[in-house]
């Protein structure tokens, strides 16, 4: 079973929802015809006590994000939610939507595409100007709108200055040709983000110690093993029970048989 996690700690009126996904991966690998599903958990992070739980049979992490977390921010009764969630979890289109939503993005922006393959300068080496849709690459030149286009229904914008990669003497190190660089009609949200994520590089560490205990409890305390149901909403059935259960547990745990016996009854 893939599993993904989420954390939730609420502070001074708002929320911090770091999300994991340790199984997306190997779900993502697997070549052969098989059912695999996924459990999205939100975790309060001063008990670990799971919020919310969801369930799919997506194979990759990208675009289940909101799943736990907005139910989540509904249960806790805020405005706003800092959901932090690692690399797996990036979606373009997801940034600007969570931020309408009130869930904050905070996730790291994976590197990847033709340049990084070939070794060149990333993209995050190539900054905003302050005129829109303009960057400036890492030699000092500008790079304006060349050519306007369509990514998943997202307007896209390339910005290139093909004379100035002709002269530059770190062109070796960025193209082979001419470097152009391309913007999304939501950039400004995912910069916002790469901001949020700089001045707070802790949460991204502190998100593993949040919601790895839940998921290692179920798995080793718990020993559930694999889903016994078929079909996607059984299987959100079971998982919430397993959830329940581990939230009994935790309880347990924390206030004892007799004072949880006591708020039961009260």
């Amino acid at each position: 079973m893939a599993e993904k996690s989420a954390a939730l700690k609420k502070k001074r009126g708002e929320s911090q929802m770091p999300l994991t996904d340790p199984g997306s991966r190997a779900m993502a690998a697997y070549t052969k015809v098989g059912a695999g599903y996924q459990a999205q958990i939100a975790v309060d992070a001063n008990h670990k006590m799971i919020v919310e739980q969801a369930g799919s049979n997506d194979v990759l992490a990208t675009g289940l994000r909101q799943q736990a977390a907005a139910p989540a921010r509904q249960l806790v009764a805020v405005e706003k939610i800092a959901v932090v969630a690692d690399k797996g979890y990036f979606r373009t289109e997801d940034i600007a939507a969570g931020e309408t939503a009130g869930l904050m993005p905070d996730v790291p922006r994976p590197q990847r595409g033709a340049a990084v393959t070939n070794g060149f300068f990333r993209k995050d080496e190539f900054r905003s100007a302050a005129a829109q849709d303009v960057y400036v690459c890492p030699g000092g030149h500008e790079l304006k709108p060349l050519r306007h286009g369509w990514l998943r229904e997202m307007k896209k914008i390339d910005c290139a200055n093909a004379s100035a990669c002709s002269d530059c003497p770190l062109r070796e190190r960025c193209t082979n040709t001419y470097r152009a660089v391309s913007r999304l009609e939501n950039a400004d949200a995912l910069e916002r983000m790469e901001q949020r994520v700089a001045a707070r590089p802790d949460l991204l560490g502190r998100r593993r110690e949040i919601v790895a205990p839940p998921f290692g409890t179920i798995k080793q305390g718990m020993n559930p093993g694999t889903f016994l149901r078929r079909g996607l909403e059984k299987v959100r059935a079971a998982f919430s029970l397993t959830a329940l259960a581990y939230n009994l547990r935790r309880a347990l745990n924390i206030r004892g048989t007799g004072r949880l016996l006591a708020a039961v009854t009260a």
